[in-house]
């Protein structure tokens, strides 16, 4: 089972590392000019795939004895609480028009470029993705769990992060123009009077996101072995 966790924390390892250095401007530009905008976005997936797989086999045969901390029944019900919010800035990330995902930087010619969940932060998939795997470790408590979701959450919050960087070099002034009116971080850009609340955009996103939290809810004991409530 020792050997479980380490290959648990190597697959987390080589998943944030591979994402990190594939999406940097050098290694990028390097491969989309030999393999093509097509091979390189199969060569990301093919090492996403590889990572994800890896962590998948080695949490699945590890000890989830191994506990840093006993999650009360506060922890252990903190995902019902959050991940109701990270689904709607998942969902609500896939229905806006990002002008940081592939082939949408024409997004940032608009004349408002951040819409629906985009005014909450320019990166809700990320920090949904990163909500998720917070909720998961506070309320599992196991190493194999922080090894696990810690891969997914340090990959959210630093890929979103250098994403930033990439798009400010590349865009220059477009990324700029959206950067300010937007935050990295959830709601700073309200709360700072940079981006305004519009009700109807989230209506969406809100009912997909909630729907898909129910959905999951029913079948996460048959998918995943455990009852979350």
């Amino acid at each position: 089972m020792r050997v479980a966790l380490w290959i648990t924390g190597l697959g987390s390892a080589f998943f944030l590392a591979s994402h990190l250095y594939l999406s940097s401007t050098s290694a990028r530009g390097w491969l989309v000019g030999r393999l093509g905008e097509n091979g390189f976005r199969g060569l990301y997936s093919l090492l996403a795939l590889l990572g994800l797989g890896v962590m998948i086999t080695g949490y699945v045969q590890a000890s989830h004895g191994h506990f840093l901390w006993i999650p009360g029944h506060g922890l252990r019900h903190l995902p019902l609480l959050l991940m109701p919010v990270a689904l709607i800035l998942i969902v609500g990330g896939v229905l806006a028009p990002n002008p940081s995902a592939v082939g949408m930087t024409n997004a940032l010619d608009q004349a408002e470029p951040a819409r629906g969940v985009l005014r909450i932060t320019r990166h809700p998939v990320m920090w949904g993705i990163a909500l998720w795997s917070l909720a998961h470790i506070l309320a599992n408590g196991d190493l194999a769990s922080l090894l696990f979701f810690g891969g997914f959450l340090l990959t959210a919050l630093l890929g979103a992060w250098h994403l930033d960087r990439r798009m400010a070099a590349g865009q220059g002034e477009r990324w700029r123009r959206f950067a300010t009116v937007t935050s990295y971080t959830p709601f700073l850009a309200l709360i700072k009077g940079r981006q305004r609340w519009r009700w109807g955009e989230l209506l969406r996103p809100a009912l997909f996101g909630l729907g898909a939290f129910i959905l999951l809810l029913l079948l996460h004991p048959w998918l995943f072995g455990v009852r979350p409530y």
